[in-house]
């Protein structure tokens, strides 16, 4: 069983590799919250804020920020093999 930490993304719609986190997500039973930033301006300047990037996703496991879909240091972070 993977540990608890809280997981955010930081999405659009159109975004595939959003899609593709998502997915990887619900795969391994993975909880987390998302932020459709193309119609948040608010979660968007709060993405922006806390990673400097404009470009999605961008992931928050924890404290640890991954900006784009980096599998293997997702997988890292979340605890799974």
């Amino acid at each position: 069983m993977p540990d608890t930490k809280s997981v955010i993304i930081y999405s659009t719609p159109s975004c595939h590799f959003c899609q593709m986190a998502k997915e990887y997500f619900k795969a391994n039973n993975v909880a987390y919250t998302e932020h459709d930033v193309a119609a948040d301006a608010e979660k968007r300047k709060e993405m922006i804020d806390k990673s400097g990037q404009m470009g999605v996703p961008v992931i928050q496991i924890g404290n640890e920020l991954v900006v784009g879909f980096n599998k293997p240091v997702v997988m890292q972070l979340l605890g799974l093999s």
